[in-house]
């Protein structure tokens, strides 16, 4: 009998923004989704809009499971997570313990397929790199959620995350943050 697809149910229960006040709680299921079909958006823009050579369905996977790993260590916070260098290494050396936990769930004849997802490599860095950037403009996208909604608290994560998106100087990103954010801000008769 494997745990694995029990434990990974469980990230509907794993809260993000845990520091932060939201009118709308998020978990990191929801969020992997946003992500996985932002991120694919964003290897399709890159292959189709500027000559890139990534796999799509390999981003798209990716991010998928980008937040496995929170079902045991639970979401820490950012500014948390980034305090200092000790911090984020520790952490990084915890999620990497609880994707190895996670991945031993997982029955022998399958591991094959699921160890570049939790066990990435070198060629895999630029499929990472879409994922991130995705991750990152879905905490945008939150932040655009929650101050529509009158939620100032979030002001400041806004700046300092819109920040971060356009330090990534990535033509995908510009194009996507061009084309398809300003209509989060929309209402839906606005969208009709």
């Amino acid at each position: 009998m494997s745990h694995f697809f029990a434990y990974l149910s469980r990230m509907k229960y794993i809260k993000r923004w845990g520091l932060m006040r939201n009118t709308r709680e998020e978990n990191i299921q929801e969020h992997s989704l946003q992500v996985a079909m932002i991120a694919h958006g964003l290897a399709v823009i890159k292959n189709r809009c500027f000559n890139g050579n990534t796999d799509p369905l390999k981003v798209l996977l990716l991010a998928v499971y980008h937040e496995a790993s929170e079902v045991i260590t639970g979401d820490l916070a950012t500014p948390i997570k980034y305090f200092n260098p000790e911090i984020k290494t520790a952490y990084k050396a915890i999620e990497a313990v609880a994707n190895q936990r996670l991945f031993s769930m997982l029955p022998e004849e399958l591991k094959a397929e699921y160890s570049p997802v939790f066990f990435p490599t070198a060629e895999d860095d630029e499929h990472w790199q879409l994922v991130k950037a995705a991750d990152k403009i879905c905490a945008y996208l939150k932040c655009i959620e929650e101050l529509k909604a009158g939620n100032q608290e979030f002001i400041k994560a806004e700046r300092s995350i819109l920040r971060d998106i356009h330090s990534l100087n990535r033509p995908e990103v510009r194009y996507f943050m061009e084309r398809f954010v300003p209509s989060f801000g929309l209402t839906l008769d606005e969208l009709n």
